[in-house]
């Protein structure tokens, strides 16, 4: 059995917005549910980098509403859209984190696409935020990956519901701080940056911490 292509993002670290890096395995075609339900099923791994293996296994189910409305079931028009509603449920802690768990369902549908305003939604970032998800960004990917940090990604627009070009604006005011420099989109981390893991750090744990007691409680 051949074993099934994963997206380029599997190289690529996405921060939410409360500070957990976060990778994605997509397990690419987008299937016909068997269940005789009309959706389609993408099956993707979120791992949470730096915790040692945690991850959560989940079932996308593309809505046959919204499929009516997508150019194509490829990559390049859903990838994105998937990883965000993915990340957004992340940050609505609605995630558990765990070494080993069952599949669980995600329905892509109205929830993530305005039909009025015919666009993807996963709500607005102020400048503030967004240069603390690109510093995030830079930081997370230096450190678990290494080398240059793209800062034109369409998929971290599309999540700050802002464009690639204030995002680079935005970059370019971080740079001026020494933080890291940039040449064509591309982000290299500075020592001022990198020596401040005890802040990234601080920020992912407490992003755990919430996102486990949320889960623990709803336990009992």
């Amino acid at each position: 059995m051949s074993t099934p292509a994963q997206t380029p993002t599997s190289k690529t670290i996405y921060v939410t917005r409360t500070g957990l890096p976060l990778r994605f395995e997509l397990e690419w075609p987008f299937r016909y549910a068997t269940s005789g339900a009309d959706f389609h099923v993408l099956h993707t791994t979120i791992t949470l980098e730096n915790s040692g293996g945690l991850r959560a296994l989940v079932a996308v189910n593309l809505s046959a509403t919204l499929r009516e409305v997508l150019p194509s079931l490829e990559p390049k028009d859903t990838e994105s859209p998937v990883i965000n509603a993915l990340r957004k449920e992340v940050d609505q802690k609605q995630m558990e984190f765990v070494k080993s768990g069952k599949l669980v369902p995600l329905p892509l549908s109205s929830r993530h696409y305005s039909f009025k305003l015919k666009q993807w939604v996963f709500g607005k970032a102020s400048d503030e935020e967004i240069a603390g998800m690109i510093e995030r960004k830079v930081y997370w990917q230096t450190r678990l990956v290494g080398g240059d940090v793209w800062l034109g990604d369409q998929t971290e627009a599309l999540y700050l519901d802002t464009t690639t070009d204030h995002i680079a604006e935005i970059g370019a005011g971080l740079a001026q701080r020494g933080l890291f420099t940039m040449a064509r989109r591309y982000a290299t981390a500075l020592p001022a940056l990198m020596e401040q893991e005890d802040r990234f750090e601080s920020e992912m744990a407490a992003a755990r911490l919430q996102l486990e007691e949320k889960h623990a409680f709803e336990r009992g």
